[in-house]
């Protein structure tokens, strides 16, 4: 078996890096907090009312 040509092994690492970088992009792009829920205090919502005190 004859061994790769650098040609081959540069691309193969390219197209890998390529492939990295889109997959990570791609899932940045369609969830941008991680898939939690936004939290409260920094996106300036109202808390949920119960009518009973906390302490």
């Amino acid at each position: 078996m004859t061994p790769l040509s650098d040609r081959v092994v540069i691309l193969g690492l390219l197209a890998t890096v390529a492939l990295v970088f889109a997959l990570v992009f791609w899932t940045v792009r369609l969830h941008p907090n991680g898939g939690q829920p936004p939290l409260l205090w920094r996106d300036g919502g109202q808390p949920a009312r119960s009518g009973s005190p906390l302490i």
